[in-house]
């Protein structure tokens, strides 16, 4: 197992960065950027902006440093002017205490927390894979399914039904992106499941997965966790990289899988 030094935590970081650049850059193309997608630089900071999707995924500040304070004002104004709310996600490689007191003079406070989990692709972590459960498939999502992915990840997660053609679309003009996969998840035959994955520069990361709320605690969640990794061994990876809500469930199986937790992020939001 690598130990987590800097090096390794800002990887990682990178790896979120270059994840939500990669979809964000394709939801930028539909209809002339209809869903009003801006990516912007300040200092080492990435922010990302989708102003008709509402909610934090997509509207935050990744990679803030140590030494970006003086830069804080400015992506402050260039989430006013789009009136959206912003929020900021800190990992302890770049952080100061003269940058944790900026955010708070700034208005902002410490108000979760959420976990980056890593492994690499050795004979620490199953790199081998068959389904134990066989009432558990799993396959390449197909192109004409994607109406069956955004049901699961809407249900899964608990989201309002009209977001569905929404992350239909946002997940559909990714599928000819070679850095990007989708998995379907049957159980019994039925559509149980759904998994993403990104890879680039030898990282693979767990981009999304979502199970059905009435067919949980059947091993699905942890088949597709299985089936990734596989997949990334397949593609020479060398690191497989996933977030997930502290102490959740999703973090609890990617520790049985064999991921190890590297840091927790602090997540800042408006007071």
């Amino acid at each position: 197992m690598s130990l987590v030094n800097r090096e390794l935590a800002v990887r990682l970081e990178n790896s979120e960065i270059e994840t939500l650049s990669s979809r964000l850059t394709e939801i930028q193309k539909v209809q002339g950027n209809s869903m009003n997608v801006e990516i912007q630089m300040f200092g080492n900071a990435t922010a990302f902006s989708v102003k008709n999707i509402p909610g934090p995924s997509f509207n935050t500040v990744k990679g803030l440093n140590e030494g970006d304070e003086k830069q804080i004002d400015k992506i402050l104004d260039f989430y006013k002017q789009k009136e959206i709310p912003v929020r900021f996600e800190l990992i302890p490689a770049h952080t100061s205490s003269e940058l944790l007191t900026r955010l708070s003079e700034a208005g902002y406070y410490h108000n979760d927390y959420h976990t980056a989990l890593y492994a690499p692709l050795s004979k620490e972590i199953e790199t081998s894979y068959e389904l134990n459960e066989q009432k558990i498939t799993i396959r390449k999502l197909k192109r004409n399914e994607f109406d069956t992915y955004a049901e699961i990840y809407t249900k899964g997660f608990r989201m309002p039904a009209f977001l569905k053609s929404g992350v239909a679309q946002n997940n559909e003009v990714l599928y000819n992106i070679k850095n990007w996969k989708f998995y379907l998840a049957s159980y019994q035959n039925e559509p149980a499941g759904i998994g993403a994955l990104f890879i680039k520069d030898g990282i693979a990361t767990l981009a999304a997965a979502a199970t059905l709320l009435n067919i949980r605690n059947k091993g699905i969640h942890s088949a597709l966790l299985k089936h990734r990794i596989y997949q990334a061994n397949l593609q020479k990876c060398d690191l497989i990289v996933g977030q997930a809500k502290f102490g959740s469930v999703s973090q609890n199986n990617m520790e049985r899988v064999g991921l190890s937790i590297a840091y927790t992020k602090e997540i800042w939001i408006k007071k």
